[in-house]
């Protein structure tokens, strides 16, 4: 029973985040709706946190500055996580300076870097990404929750599975 209770509860909480990020959408601010239709496009779709990875430093600062500007968010409760290749000239700690200088982030905020190596079969050289990907993650429930009512508010559209634990892409719950 109490299992029961405190999930209707946080779902009572997911549906109320939602509902203020309908309010936000109807507010026409530019910047929070293509903060929006990039974590659409490009984020991955969890109930607990925004999570935003691409290799466009442009693309991955504009979306920090809407979550900086429009949800209040605090470099400390953001968490930076690069993947990326070596054997391209620049060396792990200058790949992982460059990003967070891009993104004006403190170094607390870094967390293990990945490094994949180019297989032997593929040999594609010049074809990695010379400084890789940044990954964003924001772990925050009700900004993710908001970031979801407004798109559902944007788009015409009802996502009801996005209010789920783990949303599930709509080719997947049908």
């Amino acid at each position: 029973i109490g299992q029961r209770v405190w999930s209707a509860q946080k779902r009572a909480e997911r549906v109320k985040a939602q509902d203020h990020g309908r309010v936000l959408a109807r507010q026409a601010d530019s910047l929070h709706e293509a903060g929006c239709m990039l974590f659409w496009a490009e984020g991955s779709k969890r109930a607990n946190a925004v999570i935003f990875t691409n290799s466009d430093a442009d693309m991955v600062a504009f979306f920090l500055r809407f979550l900086r500007s429009c949800y209040d968010v605090r470099d400390d409760q953001v968490v930076l996580r690069i993947n990326c290749h070596t054997g391209n000239g620049l060396s792990v700690a200058e790949i992982e300076r460059w990003w967070l200088d891009r993104l004006q982030l403190p170094s607390s905020v870094l967390r293990r870097t990945i490094v994949n190596r180019t297989s032997k079969a593929s040999q594609r050289k010049g074809r990695t990404l010379l400084r890789g990907t940044a990954q964003l993650i924001v772990h925050s429930t009700d900004i993710v929750q908001s970031i979801y009512g407004a798109l559902q508010e944007y788009a015409g559209i009802e996502r009801p599975e996005w209010i789920e634990t783990e949303p599930r892409s709509p080719a997947k719950a049908a």
